[in-house]
């Protein structure tokens, strides 16, 4: 397959993708070659809290070069209070970080936003897309009329002054180890984006395509691509096929995030997407946050030992 304009990604030598939130916490999962479980009692004592999970995703990424390592986080989270929670729970300082990359512009992803900003460096750049600040989001349900998304609150907007990188285009970190996607072209049949999704501009209500939504891509060497998606609005299929196309890597290592393919009005698609992901021949495939249960199910029965579930707190090597 020929490559436009390929990006040069150096290869790695791992990726380790802690769960700081996702939907599902199991304090009794077993660790396994890529899955190492949060001890259920650090120094011989159960804690008296425990990790929280909500319906949102936050993934604090490290990608370990030859020469150089790079941590970033993905996303934020729903509330303004699991992260934070987590966060410390965990011990995890995030002083250190290169970047925040911003999948998309829904609320269950930018919640704790704020507060993450403030445990990390003045100067660290915020990626994203322009359209994920532009607010007015809604969701229009079947009978039950339209509901509004949480925008993202303007002080926190205004506090992100020149950290912003907003492009719609990829973005490369200054090392070359990771980049995103950048406005995932669609392509598949299958692959609508999000029934009923909806946004106002210009006083009018039209079908949001969420042309925000992206990824952030790594290349392990000799293994392949690490693809690891916020939501995939853009259709999971899609989003791997832009991370080859940037890239101009063909193999395809491991899966890692939502894929957006749970409730009934997607519940169609699943078979279509799950064979696709298929052809792609993953070694790890890690479904997270909306990709559904049926969905879920479907790709463990598919995909086997190559399948991991997802626990907050979990420490995906890969």
């Amino acid at each position: 397959m020929e490559h436009a304009n390929p990006m040069l990604l150096e290869p790695v030598e791992t990726v380790e993708i802690l769960v700081l939130m996702d939907n599902f916490s199991d304090v009794l999962l077993s660790s396994t070659e890529h899955a190492v479980r949060p001890p259920l009692a650090p120094g011989g004592n159960i804690p008296a809290t425990t990790l929280l999970a909500e319906h949102g995703l936050s993934l604090l990424i490290t990608v370990r070069g030859k020469s150089a390592t790079s941590r970033l986080l993905l996303d934020a989270g729903y509330s303004d209070v699991g992260v934070p929670h987590n966060l410390d729970l965990l011990g995890v300082d995030l002083s250190d970080l290169e970047a925040l990359v911003l999948s998309h512009g829904h609320m269950d992803h930018f919640g704790a936003l704020g507060s993450v900003l403030q445990r990390v460096g003045e100067q660290v750049p915020v990626v994203a897309h322009p359209a994920a600040l532009e607010g007015c989001r809604y969701l229009d349900r079947p009978g039950a009329g339209l509901a509004r998304f949480v925008d993202l609150p303007p002080e926190v907007v205004a506090s992100l002054g020149s950290r912003l990188r907003l492009s719609a285009g990829p973005y490369v970190s200054p090392g070359r180890l990771w980049a995103t996607t950048g406005e995932v072209a669609r392509e598949t049949a299958f692959e609508k984006g999000m029934p009923g999704a909806l946004r106002e501009r210009d006083g009018r209500m039209v079908a949001d395509s969420l042309e925000d939504d992206t990824a952030v891509v790594v290349n392990v060497g000799g293994k392949g691509l690490v693809v690891i998606s916020g939501c995939a609005h853009a259709g999971i299929v899609n989003t791997v096929r832009q991370a080859r196309d940037i890239t101009g890597v063909e193999k395809v290592y491991a899966l890692v995030g939502g894929f957006h393919l749970g409730g009934a009005t997607l519940a169609e698609v699943v078979d279509l997407t799950v064979e696709a992901i298929r052809e792609f021949a993953p070694q790890v495939v890690v479904p997270m946050h909306c990709t559904g249960r049926a969905a879920t199910q479907r790709l463990e029965g598919v995909f086997g030992d190559a399948f991991e579930v997802s626990s907050v707190g979990t420490m995906f090597r890969l």
